[in-house]
């Protein structure tokens, strides 16, 4: 079976079910957008798979939205390019925004390709929270024309792959359940490894000494990260020394930093790490932080707390608890809370205890490891996906 994956973040998990897909012999090409700036995963380090991403060159407008809606079309037509030259048997892609999602599906439409949609988030549901607070009141048509247009897209898929439980009340509603597949992400256990906390990566950047809360990963609409730099003031002072360290790159990187500096707390900001020392950036935390607002919801499921649990470290998520997420978090003995600077008090009270209590830290960090590697099986995930592929393949 010729298959093209298409993610358009490159996560690492979706780079691993190619390879895996591959090592049991199917033709296998991965796509990505090398535009869409995030923390990806290993793309390029598996000679089984062809790796072939599209928006080389290219930054994804994110502030300016007439300029990112013609380039999310334009990676559309790019996709369907690459889907024309590799005739695969099936497509399956995830992760892309809807413009980009109108142009392939109706190409995959035309000409009768068979595709699965891999949906991770729900994204006329975010964008309607976001109008109105983050974003304008007139984006609210926007939004509503991009949640029908989603729908379209995912009415005319021969499958679709969903992430959790709370997508299916969408489906059903879209009359699209009968075609949907739960399987929740996952991630790479061979590739991120818990790491001691003195290692080469953490004394590279002066992080041994003081304890260090480390966030990895985008901080976009769906964040406040302000809520770092703020958690990180309250456990200061609470008398526990500490150190926050912001891997990301954005806007959110000024408002980091003017935050920090406003409340005297010490940080370490840098952008994305490569991929191979992502194990070593997150063994330099002694709790690593997840923080998504509440209009997010149940739908989108942060990434990084699955890398997070493969990294035997305690985490704390300050995002709803209704999040699949947030049901990991707390199964691994981690903390969560709502959203909100109301919240601050008692996680930076559970941080200063974890902080304190180094065998508490060790036995949180066993137990999150433990988790993942009792959810995040890749033989019978790779197993349901190449079921599902095959049968839309025939």
């Amino acid at each position: 079976m010729r298959v093209l994956v298409h993610d358009y973040s490159g996560h690492p998990f979706q780079v691993e079910l190619s390879a895996e897909l591959a090592r049991r012999g199917h033709d296998v090409t991965h796509s990505w957008c090398e535009a869409h700036v995030s923390g990806k995963g290993n793309l390029g380090g598996h000679d089984e798979v062809r790796f072939e991403s599209i928006g080389q060159g290219e930054v994804v407008e994110k502030l300016s939205f007439v300029r990112r809606l013609g380039q999310e079309l334009r990676y559309g037509v790019q996709l369907s390019r690459q889907i024309r030259r590799l005739r695969p048997d099936v497509v399956m892609f995830g992760n892309v925004p809807v413009p980009m999602m109108a142009v392939v599906t109706f190409f995959l439409l035309v000409t009768r390709q068979p595709w699965v949609s891999w949906q991770q988030d729900v994204q006329g549901v975010a964008m309607r929270s976001f109008a109105g607070t983050k974003l304008s009141r007139g984006f609210l048509v926007f939004a509503h024309v991009a949640g029908w247009v989603e729908k379209w897209c995912n009415r005319r898929a021969d499958a679709i792959v969903v992430i959790s439980d709370a997508f299916l009340d969408v489906h059903r509603a879209w009359g699209t359940a009968d075609k949907t597949t739960v399987i929740p992400n996952w991630a790479p256990l061979g590739e991120l490894v818990p790491t001691p906390r003195d290692n080469a990566w953490a004394r590279e950047h002066d992080l041994v000494d003081t304890p260090n809360l480390v966030y990895s990963g985008t901080l976009g609409l769906k964040h406040n990260p302000r809520l770092l730099v703020q958690l990180a003031k309250a456990v200061r002072d609470r008398g526990t020394p500490t150190h926050l360290t912001v891997i990301t790159e954005g806007t959110a990187v000024d408002e980091l930093a003017d935050e920090a500096s406003k409340l005297d707390v010490p940080i370490t900001l840098l952008p994305f790490q490569p991929y191979e020392r992502l194990s070593e950036v997150l063994g330099s935390g002694d709790v690593l932080l997840v923080v998504l607002d509440k209009s997010a919801g149940a739908f989108s499921v942060p990434s990084k707390t699955l890398s997070y649990l493969c990294a035997a470290r305690p985490i704390l998520g300050l995002m709803p608890s209704e999040n699949l997420a947030a049901h990991l978090i707390d199964a691994s003995g981690g903390r969560v809370l709502e959203p909100n600077l109301g919240s601050i008090p008692e996680a930076a009270d559970w941080v200063a205890e974890v902080l304190g209590d180094e065998e508490k830290r060790e036995k949180l960090g066993r137990r999150a490891r433990e988790l993942a590697e009792r959810e995040f099986e890749l033989t019978l995930c790779a197993t349901r996906f190449e079921e599902i592929l095959l049968d839309v393949a025939r």
